[in-house]
């Protein structure tokens, strides 16, 4: 099968599309014909720190070092190991290959069933396998990180970074909850932001939104590049102030929410661009230069 495989951590030029073994599933796992997947800001990170850091990180955090990239993935199954009994040959599905050292940049993909980190489920209909590929990591990270904040109606909340992919996710997702949604990002990205439902926009280059006076019950950091300090004075008394650094975890329950979201046509993935498998190297580069909207995907087949 075709695979981006990690030739040598660091540099993009450490990527190489090439042959690799079709994986076949042990117990309890099902083998997935990858037909889309992702390439993330995580996805950038994990490549370009040098092995010397990604081996000790790894154990303590108790992921491999990936072998094959790409953390999120959408396909269909075709295979099933020995015990594995929560999908059928056929079932369309996705999810995240966290914890594996062979991820979604590939042809084929053995995934466990159920493990303690990562998750699959079965794919939302509604969405093509590219839009399903691209909603787990910032749709469970927005999800999680917004579940803090304790939002509702009569709320407002600043999401700042809109336009990334979990900035994205989280104006909508926010929306949902009834809360009044402000949201920060560039000029070239107010239009679309308003699409996804935000009450507010303000361009970051015109306005500073910590000098206009207005407060809010929550601000959410969507980029990591927002200091408490700096928004504090935007909060209201007892406000809550969320980063996208927090950790969180991936869960089940977190997937199926959203998959039922998407499913109804109350979540959508936002994609910047599309590249081909083989494109992944140049995928991993226009990331890192760090002007995105929403979502890289990868079609595979």
């Amino acid at each position: 099968m075709k695979a981006i495989i990690v030739r040598k951590p660091g540099p993009v030029e450490g990527l190489e599309y090439a042959e690799a073994p079709k994986p076949e599933p042990k117990r309890g796992e099902i083998l997935v014909r990858v037909r889309a997947s992702s390439v993330t800001r995580g996805d950038v990170a994990l490549r370009a720190m040098p092995r010397a850091v990604l081996v000790p990180v790894g154990l303590v955090f108790g992921f491999k070092p990936m072998k094959i990239t790409g953390v999120e993935f959408a396909g269909v199954v075709e295979a099933l190991g020995p015990g594995a009994t929560r999908f059928k040959v056929g079932d369309e599905v996705f999810g995240t290959a966290t914890g594996l050292a062979s991820g979604g940049n590939a042809e084929y993909l053995c995934v466990p069933e159920r493990r303690k980190m990562g998750v699959v489920g079965l794919k939302p209909a509604a969405l093509s396998f590219e839009e399903a590929a691209v909603l787990p990591v910032g749709g469970m990270t927005a999800r999680q990180i917004l579940a803090r904040a304790s939002l509702g109606p009569g709320m407002s909340i600043l999401v700042h970074g809109a336009s990334g992919s979990v900035g994205s996710y989280a104006v909508q997702l926010a929306k949902l909850l009834g809360a009044s949604v402000t949201a920060v990002a560039g000029a070239a990205n107010q239009e679309l932001l308003r699409s996804l439902g935000a009450d507010r926009v303000i361009d970051y280059g015109k306005e500073d939104f910590t000098a206009n006076g207005l407060r809010y019950d929550a601000i959410f950091d969507a980029v990591g590049k927002l200091k408490r300090s700096r928004c504090s004075g935007s909060l209201k008394p007892g406000g809550t102030y969320l980063t996208v650094k927090a950790p969180t975890r991936e869960t089940e329950e977190d997937l199926e929410a959203l998959s039922r979201l998407a499913a109804e046509g109350s979540l959508k993935p936002v994609i910047d661009r599309v590249f081909s498998l083989q494109e992944v190297p140049e995928a991993h580069r226009h990331v890192e230069g760090g002007h995105k909207r929403g979502n890289v995907a990868v079609r595979v087949a």
